[in-house]
Parts: C-alpha cells; sequence; structure tokens
C-alpha cells in the first residue's frame, strides 16, 4: 500500500474553513477512512451543519488548489478499492468535467457573465423583482429548507451539494427568479465557488446544460434526505425546463506552451492555483508574486478564505523555491505585473493555468497592455488538466467511462 508521506504529520480535527494547506491535510485525514461505501451509502444526506461526517467537505481547499485533485485521488486509493470508492472518486472527477467542458465553451461564460450584469441593473428598475429577489436571499420566503439554506450560506459561506440543488430548483421553478442570479448569489458566498462549477450545476438546474432536462425539488425527497428536518410547502410539482436560443459552439483547449530553454522568469501564484511547489516548471523563479484578483464581489467570509490562501501559498513558495516573495492587491493588474516583471529584471512571468472566470477576465484584459511592455506571460498547465479536460465535450458520462483508464495513466494506485 502507497505511504501517504503528506498525510504523516496531520492530527485529524473538526471542519475548520481556514484557507490554509494544514487544515486541508487535517480534513482529508479525516475523511478518507469514510470515503468508500460509507460515503456512498449517506452522501445524500444533508444532516445540517453541525453533522458534516458523511460528505468530504474537502472543495473550497480543493478550489484554490490548497489540496490537489490527484492527492485526493491518491489518498482515497491507498485506502478503499477503486470500486468501493467509486461514488466518492466520480464526485472528484465532476469538478474536472465542469472545469474542461467550459474551457471548451467559453462562450458560455461570457453570455452568464454579461446576463448578470444586466440583470442586477434589472433590479434597480424593478421594485417587484428586487423585492422577491431580497425576500430570497434574507431566507423569509416561508419556504422551511429554502430559508434555513440561504442563511446557512451566507453564515457559513458552505451548503451540501444536494440541498444546493434543492435551493437552485426552488430559486428558479418555484420563485420564478433568474437562474443567473441564483447563480450570483452563490458565488458571491461559497467558499467553494467555482466559476465552472457553479454556472454549469445552474444551468443544468434549470434544463439548459442538458437541454430539455431540469431538476425539480420535491418535497418527500427533501423530507427523506434532510431526515424529516424540513416539510417544505408550496414547491411547484412541475415545470417546463428553461430555453436559451443561443448556441454555445465549442472552442479547442489552450495548447500547452513549451518551457524548453527557458532562461529567468518570475513566477505568479493567485488564489486559482495555492500549490506553487508541485507546478511543472523547468527550475526555480527569480522572484514570487501572490497576485489578489481585484474588483470581485464576494462576501468578506470568502474573501478571507482566498487571500489566507495565497498567503499560505507565498509562504510555502518562499520556502521551497528560496527566492523572495511579495503579495500585490493593486486594483491594475497589468500594472502591478509590469512593476513586478521590471523590478526582478524578467521577461517572461510563469503562472499556473488560470480556469475560465473573474480571475482569467482580467489577466486576459491585462494581456495586450503586458505584450507591448514586451512581457510574456506563460500558463502552465497542470498534467492532471491536461489528462482529463479533452474528455470533457459532452456529458459527464463520456469523462466517466475514462475515469479507469485516467487512474492508470496517472499512476495512482489501487490497493487491491
Amino acid at each position: 500500500m502507497t505511504q501517504l508521506t503528506f498525510l504523516d504529520d496531520v492530527q485529524p480535527s473538526g471542519i475548520a474553513w481556514a484557507g490554509q494547506r494544514n487544515h486541508a491535510l487535517a480534513r482529508l485525514k479525516t475523511f478518507v477512512p469514510r470515503a468508500g461505501r460509507a460515503y456512498a451509502s449517506t452522501r445524500n444526506y444533508d444532516f445540517g451543519p453541525d453533522n458534516r461526517d458523511n460528505i468530504s467537505c474537502l472543495s473550497p481547499w480543493i478550489k484554490h488548489r490548497l489540496l490537489r485533485e490527484d492527492e485526493v485521488l491518491h489518498a482515497t486509493l491507498a485506502r478503499h478499492s477503486l470500486s468501493s470508492a467509486e461514488k466518492f472518486i466520480q464526485e472528484v472527477f465532476w469538478r474536472s468535467y465542469f472545469k474542461g467542458w467550459l474551457e471548451q465553451r467559453t462562450s458560455v461564460w461570457a453570455a452568464y457573465s454579461r446576463d448578470v450584469i444586466a440583470q442586477r441593473d434589472q433590479l434597480d428598475g424593478s421594485t417587484d423583482l428586487r423585492a422577491r429577489y431580497d425576500t430570497a436571499i434574507a431566507g423569509k420566503t416561508g419556504i422551511d429548507c429554502f430559508d434555513a439554506w440561504a442563511r446557512e450560506l451566507v453564515a457559513t459561506g458552505y451548503l451540501h451539494n444536494h440541498a444546493r440543488m434543492w435551493f437552485a430548483s426552488i430559486w428558479i421553478f418555484t420563485l420564478r427568479l433568474p437562474w443567473q442570479l441564483g447563480a450570483d448569489f452563490f458565488y458571491q458566498n461559497l467558499l467553494d465557488g467555482d466559476a465552472a462549477a457553479n454556472t454549469l450545476s445552474w444551468r443544468w438546474f434549470g434544463g439548459l446544460h442538458t437541454k430539455g432536462k431540469n431538476y425539480i425539488a420535491r418535497k418527500d425527497n427533501i423530507e427523506k434526505y434532510t431526515d424529516g428536518r424540513f416539510s417544505p410547502i408550496g414547491l411547484v410539482p412541475n415545470a417546463e425546463p428553461l430555453f436559451e436560443a443561443i448556441e454555445h459552439s465549442p472552442n479547442p483547449l489552450p495548447p500547452v506552451t513549451s518551457l524548453d530553454g527557458l532562461a529567468t522568469y518570475g513566477l505568479v501564484i493567485t488564489p486559482e492555483d495555492c500549490h506553487a511547489e508541485s507546478l511543472p516548471l523547468p527550475h526555480h523563479p527569480a522572484a514570487i508574486l501572490g497576485l489578489t484578483a481585484p474588483n470581485t464581489s464576494t462576501s468578506d467570509l470568502v474573501k478571507k478564505f482566498a487571500d489566507d490562501a495565497l498567503v499560505d501559498a507565498l509562504d510555502r513558495a518562499k520556502i521551497h523555491f528560496e527566492c523572495t516573495t511579495q503579495n500585490s492587491d493593486k486594483s491594475d493588474i497589468a500594472d502591478a505585473l509590469m512593476q513586478f516583471a521590471q523590478s526582478n529584471n524578467v521577461t517572461t512571468l510563469l503562472t499556473a493555468f488560470l480556469p475560465v472566470g473573474p480571475m482569467r477576465d482580467q489577466i486576459d484584459a491585462a494581456m495586450p497592455t503586458l505584450a507591448a511592455a514586451g512581457i510574456r506571460l506563460v500558463q502552465v498547465m497542470r498534467p492532471y488538466d491536461q489528462a482529463c479536460w479533452p474528455h470533457a465535450t459532452k456529458g459527464f458520462f463520456k469523462l466517466k467511462a475514462k475515469i479507469p483508464k485516467l487512474i492508470e495513466t496517472l499512476t495512482f494506485e489501487n490497493p487491491d
């Protein structure tokens, strides 16, 4: 059996939502023994925020890659067979699927971003929409489960996956609110708010991702899987799926840039990937910059988690790469990157690949300015993403069929 040395010195504890790798490893060590059949049999139950023993709760750390997907798979398969941990392993790959799919349908994110801006403007212009929206996010609709989840989300930054499904369905089909505003509410408040997983999940609930197939929250299902904590009234029994006229044509995945022959460079760490020491870099950087994404509309909880994750990443990178680090939260990203490059006498900057989302949008906007200054910014893709994303072209089941081969290719060991 594989020895997981990265877990040896970690003491298990309860969930502590802190943006630090040691907290991620502690939670992983606590959960791994339950990642097999115990998880499969109880994972759909939402027992409430004080009882999360049946699920992993690793997603906030994975979102920032304080904990990597391959580490989670490695730890799981060192303890369980692939068959016994199948359900949990599939959940790990769902995140890879969403990211890969959105990378190949970037127009979906662009359309969603435009819609959110437009609908925020509509909130200011419509008394009725504003009242219904404010009632929903304040948890005052009179639908017991929905109201509890709205308050839980804002207070804790987390919701059980099944609760997210029910919440979104009620938002769209019972409350008749725009799905984009619901997705935006989640993104603002979820510690694991991920542009791909969040946007595409809401599209799936509404019937846009898998066209014509929506998700309807039902009273008996909620009663059962909340262990009788809720008994909602007033839910719509059926509803037509959402429809959009636009077709989102696929675009190719970004090419992998060769780093052969690269001399000196500066390393840029963002909250999107906080484990720089495992990036496939050619050699140590001349200096390291931590770059906080400015102008993001997120809660204080979410912002603090991301800021702490970046500080934690810089602390570890400084020790690993034995070079200077600095942190920047300047509103002008292009200026921050140019100053960093010029002060360290480098013309090439490397950063972990930035998936579709707000940080990528801001970096893309800065690229022409950097190019004009003679500075090249290269995004380094991880082998895990390179292996998974090409299979995320249609539904999840295409990628699901590849999981055994992917695990074999990525050299994860099966204890059986």
